[in-house]
């Protein structure tokens, strides 16, 4: 019997000519935690994909190599073969199905079954759902990954993070799972909800299962793993144990050279006119209702929006921008802005990037250069010429800006017109802020800007952010699960818990009045209640 549940040797994978992985090697042993980091586009999902037998492998010429499960040579060629190994995956992009309920995605081709009366005498082909069993089941798979939503509400209309959840216990349900690949789990978790998970696999390693987990999150890997590989340019540049190296060490293996933090920029004159006022604003968003705000937003600030999953800070955006039903007032510039109007609010020159870049913020099956140029199109008819009493789009010019910005923003790609679906997660998101770039606006939100994206390019979104913050004087609402990356670069932040405003910090502040207002506390009570 092999010492390692899963080894992958040599593993080589071209397209088109072109080679991606450069014979890697990997191996894993039960009850392990083994990082597997890079930048996007290192091969890490290619390499993933081999292992599950996703059907882009082989209807693009297969790999070579050899994968060993438990010691035998496995010939993987799709997903099903995979999972009745005991390999299980939680993808980076949600499988789910909008319309099901929770407990029904959980157990999706694994329902339970119970006799009826027709089934006992005809036979169990004729056998019903058992749903309670389900909903048992489902409620078992959530509560051990610490989830209090309920399990019979639809995935439609979730938050992001909640379908991160429901994926997570999707692969927890399953009883034969004996390696499970985690890939960018806490992207779009809040930081209390991201160390639950990390209790959550720790739990599942020491019952045996072997843990591969796809993070750039670093400090994340430092916490809970055992070991690390390192891909750079498909390539495995270093393997080490997590005791033996660091932070620092293991982002300039992931990037190829030293890494410095975000320069934060000039502080923003406090006595500024605000660009925006948000008066009573309420926003019927599932999973992240805001049950009445009254805000400012000054002109020339970066104002960083934090709280839990659920609380309500995703929605304040949401709402302001038209994306779901929204009472209350808003002043832009002065005037009145008609809520539950998107392209109103685009046309005014406020710009959104949103958390759901695969369901909101992008069209998958479209090229990168329109897609980057689409809202500056449709809604301020950019990039268009006229040709007597037609407007046509002037491709030439839609692609020159394109090319500028898959430049500026270090997007990796074959080219402009390659489909941004079959761009990495990372990638995809930096579109996003492209396209948001592209309307020259006066207001941004950016909602969890670097989700899935490596520590090389988050530097570069960041360092972006202030540069456009700085040099054109844009506003910018940032708002992200990731607290580090909201202190760095925002004048002010505020706290939404519930709902509502649970107060106003400055990025220095310690590190206590941030947990206790995002608990739904502050400082000052607790000590009034100490006393």
């Amino acid at each position: 019997m092999s010492e390692y549940v899963l080894q992958m040797k040599d593993i080589i994978k071209e397209y088109s000519g072109n080679r991606v992985l450069h014979g890697v090697e990997l191996s894993l042993k039960p009850g392990e935690i083994h990082a597997l980091i890079g930048e996007n586009g290192a091969g890490k999902s290619t390499l993933m994909n081999i292992l599950f037998g996703m059907p882009r492998i082989y209807n693009s010429g297969g790999f070579s190599g050899d994968v060993y499960f438990e010691g035998e040579k496995v010939d993987v060629k799709t997903p099903k073969e995979a999972m009745e190994l005991g390999i299980g995956m939680v993808h980076q992009e949600f499988m789910l199905i909008p319309s099901f309920t929770i407990s029904e995605n959980i157990k999706l081709n694994r329902e339970n079954l119970k006799h009826n009366v027709v089934s006992k005498v005809l036979g169990t082909n004729l056998k019903t759902v058992d749903f309670e069993k389900m909903n048992s089941d489902s409620r078992r798979s959530l509560d051990e990954i610490d989830v209090s939503i309920e399990e019979y509400i639809k995935i439609e209309g979730l938050p992001v993070g909640y379908m991160q959840f429901v994926e997570i216990a999707r692969e927890v349900d399953k009883s034969n799972v004996k390696v499970l690949v985690f890939d960018e789990p806490t992207a779009v978790l809040a930081e209390s909800e991201a160390q639950s998970l990390l209790k959550t696999m720790r739990k599942l390693a020491d019952k045996g299962i072997a843990i591969l987990f796809i993070s750039h999150r670093l400090d994340e890997v430092i916490d809970v793993c055992d070991n690390a590989s390192i891909l750079r340019d498909g390539e495995l540049v270093a393997a080490k144990a997590i005791k033996d190296t660091n932070v620092v060490e293991l982002a300039e293996l992931m990037v190829g050279r030293k890494i410095e933090m975000v320069q934060k920029k000039k502080k923003y004159e406090e006595q500024s006119e605000p660009i925006l006022k948000v008066k009573d604003l309420h926003v019927d968003m599932p999973g992240e209702q805001v049950k009445g705000i009254n805000l400012e937003i000054k002109k020339g600030e970066i104002l960083g929006i934090a709280g839990l999953a659920g609380q309500g800070k995703i929605g304040v955006a949401n709402g302001i921008m038209g994306f779901y039903p929204a009472t209350g007032e808003i002043v832009y510039q002065g005037k009145i802005l008609e809520l539950n109007d998107t392209a109103n609010a685009l046309s005014k020159g406020l710009a959104f990037v949103s958390e759901d870049r695969k369901g909101v913020g992008l069209i998958l099956d479209a090229s990168i250069e329109l897609n980057i140029a689409f809202t500056a199109l449709e809604v301020q008819e950019r990039f268009l010429k006229k040709i007597l009493f037609f407007k046509m789009q002037y491709g030439k010019s839609i692609r020159k800006h394109a090319q500028q910005m898959i430049r500026d923003l270090d997007i990796r790609c074959r080219s402009a017109h390659q489909n941004v679906g079959s761009l990495s997660g990372g990638n995809q998101q930096k579109v996003c802020v492209a396209r948001a770039l592209t309307q020259e606006p006066n207001l941004m939100f950016i909602s969890e800007p670097t989700r899935g994206i490596d520590i090389g390019a988050k530097k570069l979104v960041l360092d972006l952010l202030v540069e456009l913050n700085r040099e054109l004087n844009m506003t910018i609402v940032l708002t992200s699960s990731e607290l580090a990356e909201v202190r760095s670069i925002s004048d002010r932040i505020i706290i939404i818990s519930d709902g509502k405003i649970a107060g106003e910090l400055q990025p220095d502040d310690a590190d206590v009045e941030f947990g206790l207002l995002m608990s739904g506390k502050s400082l000052e009570k607790e000590e009034a209640i100490n006393e």
